[in-house]
């Protein structure tokens, strides 16, 4: 009724709250509308003005009042209330919204959970109870619903982690003009029977543990394997790149006191046959040595004997000169050991290290 086509929006909340809201923006985009209702039936009717208002962006969009009897005629007007814009009467009971469902009971057996609550005191008939549940793999919930008030599925993993909630439907077809349901009572959390904080509850201190032992076994193999392949390494290392003797710690005084000047060294260390022995030689230097020490011995049965260098003439015939000279000056084709080796020495040679 009334002058404009106003759409509204009519609920009853459950037989105790009437809410009722407007779309009057869009047709009077300047104007600040006024509410009246009654709840009476007689021709003559009090009008009762709205004590509480739902506002948007500051202008009136609706109303809400106490649900006080089946039918309900409502009145929009101008702001001072001396035109009526709009009017309607319904019943209220073909607007009801129910109340969420009260003492909600979940009931396991096995696969199969049950759920219920109390039964509604008026129009439990025009009621549906829904139950709808997923699991911490599923992305979309899975809805069943039955008649008030208990709803039955079966087919859980008592593996896994479940998450329900419930509301209450009231029939369009025979009890509302629409279709309204319930707010979702309470989500709640179970697995295999036993009610949870959260689905993130599953994971037990003892699988914690697990974890946290099965990283620190594979940080200790990895370095178990470290250390080995490190040793592998050092092994291939000498193996390949075998260490070098320094000359300097066999003959230390033949470097610091001489500055690696044979001949000086071998005038001071007159009459002392060098003997060597290397700090850092490898088995094979050493096996090579001992080769040549036998090949050595072999040639002195079947030659004459190797010289070494004495100055025994020179010490017969005290003549520091002569020895002197026979140090600087060695004999043609005289062999010299020195460091394991025997050097051929002719009239032309200088050794200087």
């Amino acid at each position: 009724g009334g002058k404009v086509a106003i759409n509204t929006t009519i609920i009853n909340f459950n037989k105790e709250k009437m809410q009722i809201t407007w779309a009057t923006r869009e047709i009077l985009p300047n104007e600040n509308v006024s509410f009246f209702y009654t709840f009476d039936e007689g021709k003559h009717k009090v009008w009762k003005p709205c004590t509480t208002y739902l506002l948007d962006q500051d202008y009136n969009s609706g109303c809400l009042f106490k649900t006080e009897g089946p039918t309900l005629a409502i009145s929009i007007r101008s702001s001072n209330g001396s035109e009526e814009l709009f009017s309607k009467i319904f019943k209220t009971d073909f607007y009801i919204k129910p109340s969420p469902p009260e003492n909600v009971t979940f009931f396991w057996e096995e696969d199969t959970v049950t759920v219920s609550c109390n039964k509604p005191k008026r129009n439990a008939l025009c009621l549906t109870l829904e139950l709808q549940y997923k699991s911490k793999f599923d992305k979309e919930w899975q809805s069943r619903t039955s008649k008030c008030c208990s709803v039955g599925e079966q087919g859980f993993d008592p593996r896994k982690c479940y998450s329900f909630r419930v509301r209450l439907w009231r029939l369009s077809r025979h009890c509302n003009v629409e279709n309204y349901s319930s707010d979702w009572e309470a989500e709640t959390f179970w697995m295999n029977g036993t009610l949870l904080d959260s689905c993130d509850d599953d994971v037990t201190p003892q699988s914690k543990t697990v974890i946290v032992l099965s990283c620190s076994q594979a940080v200790l193999l990895m370095m178990l394997i470290l250390l080995i392949l490190l040793c592998k390494w050092q092994r291939v290392q000498t193996s390949v790149l075998p260490a070098i003797p320094d000359p300097k710690y066999s003959f230390a005084d033949l470097f610091n006191d001489h500055n690696g000047n044979l001949q000086e060294w071998l005038v001071k260390n007159d009459h002392v046959v060098l003997q060597t022995k290397l700090e850092y030689e490898e088995p094979e230097s050493i096996t090579e040595a001992e080769s040549q020490q036998e090949d050595g011995k072999n040639s002195d049965k079947q030659g004459p004997l190797e010289k070494i260098f004495t100055f025994s003439g020179a010490a017969e015939n005290n003549d520091g000169k002569a020895a002197e000279i026979a140090c600087l000056v060695p004999a043609s084709n005289t062999t010299a050991p020195f460091g394991g080796f025997h050097i051929l020495m002719n009239d032309d040679t200088y050794v200087m290290l």
